[in-house]
């Protein structure tokens, strides 16, 4: 859960008062689709430029609801699952329509980015981008620029979410966690655990349970021969149709990964790999780069690269459930109890939690983005490319600098198959 935005919990009482505060327009239904449409075709530069849209028209311009009031309800979504931006849509949806205009709301704001993600996952298999050298030459260069995407992403949320020696250990122990195979479930219950302990005046026990999965870790490695579980499969041989899931296993990954995005879309990256590689077998880890650089060329989350996932698991059908299954949290957790999950989120025990949980997310996040690396960085050229894009993206700050440092990345590779005919 990322404090960066400076938000802060208000005062006893200032819920009433935000609420008399509020003036949320009844819209009708076709305006308020229309509205959110409008930010998911705009919704350029990641979670930070896209919340900031939607706070300034709905909350600076329009006033549907006080600062204050906007800052209590982001202040939680920080904390469950699911891509913010996404989620204050659907919530804001809600205010003005009750359940279907939230619907609306967040359908809204995914549409454009599935529609296009959607129609680069069907040409990326219909055309066999990858059998053709001058893609395979450019993708290859575009997946080295994602890896640097990854490890920027990585130190941004570790920076915001890593606020202690606590959560520095549950975040180090994830690291060779998730390269070696253990089950997530596992690393993120001691995480949370641990962190709880440590908070409420036990170190003691605290440091013993991180010291206990570091030798069970320790054990686990010398059994499995050091062998890199992250790594996955290499079976699914590139530009090839893949061997089809059922559409129950692809929703099942989705909503397992959806339920488990703490601290933004790119904490979805460990889940969605360990399924669809390192399991499920379906794709590559050179097409699962394929799929995050062409996600991050789109007005969209971040996490619509799902709907890449499901095609190359299930064809279209596949692409709806998973993208289906990965969003549904972040409509259920609105539309269905925003008030009771508020209240309980709000517990000192329950943030802490999942502050654990979060910090060791952090540390799955660099597990696979160390095995992303070894098949994205296979030369000095990508080498070259890796370090131009990790520079770019840790000194410009403009909304669009993702899109152009993985744009910019493409044209390089363009220029090698140039260079080498």
């Amino acid at each position: 859960m990322s404090t960066s935005h400076g938000i802060s919990h208000p005062a006893p009482g200032a819920a009433a008062a935000d609420e008399k505060a509020a003036h949320v327009p009844h819209e009708p239904l076709g305006p308020l689709f229309l509205r959110f449409l409008k930010f998911g075709s705009l919704a350029w530069g990641g979670p930070v430029a896209q919340i900031a849209m939607i706070r300034q028209e709905l909350v600076a311009e329009e006033k549907w609801v006080t600062p204050q009031h906007f800052n209590r309800v982001f202040a939680m979504y920080q904390v469950l699952p699911g891509p913010e931006a996404h989620e204050l849509c659907v919530y804001f949806g809600m205010l003005s329509r009750g359940r279907i205009g939230g619907i609306l709301a967040g359908l809204g704001f995914m549409l454009p980015g599935f529609i296009l993600m959607f129609i680069l996952s069907w040409l990326y298999v219909r055309y066999g981008l990858k059998t053709s050298g001058t893609f395979a030459t450019v993708f290859a260069a575009v997946q080295a620029a994602v890896a640097a995407l990854i490890v920027r992403a990585v130190h941004r949320i570790g920076g915001h979410v890593i606020s202690d020696r606590w959560l520095w250990a549950i975040a180090l122990v994830a690291v060779p966690a998730q390269l070696f195979g253990v089950h997530f479930a596992i690393t993120l219950t001691a995480g949370g655990v641990a962190y709880v302990l440590a908070k409420q005046g036990r170190p003691t026990l605290a440091a013993a349970l991180i010291g206990v999965c570091s030798a069970a870790l320790a054990w686990w490695m010398v059994y499995n021969n050091f062998e890199l579980a992250a790594l996955g499969s290499a079976a699914v041989q590139e530009g090839t149709g893949q061997a089809q899931r059922s559409l129950w296993e692809l929703f099942v990954s989705g909503f397992k990964a959806g339920m488990l995005t703490f601290g933004g879309a790119y904490t979805v990256i460990p889940f969605l790999q360990q399924d669809a590689v390192a399991d499920g077998a379906w794709m590559t880890n050179t097409q699962f780069l394929d799929g995050l650089a062409l996600s991050s060329l789109l007005p969209a989350p971040l996490i619509i690269f799902a709907t890449f996932v499901g095609y190359l698991g299930g064809g279209a059908a596949g692409a709806v459930v998973l993208t289906a299954g990965i969003f549904l949290p972040a409509f259920a957790f609105t539309l269905i109890a925003h008030d009771p999950i508020e209240k309980f989120v709000s517990q000192p025990r329950v943030r802490e939690f999942l502050e654990g949980v979060t910090a060791a997310v952090v540390g799955l996040i660099a597990g696979t983005t160390l095995a992303l690396m070894k098949v994205s960085i296979v030369n000095i050229p990508t080498a070259i490319v890796f370090a131009v894009a990790l520079a770019a993206l840790f000194y410009f700050k403009s909304k669009i600098t993702i899109p152009l440092v993985v744009a910019g990345a493409g044209l390089a590779g363009f220029a090698m198959t140039l260079l080498n005919p």
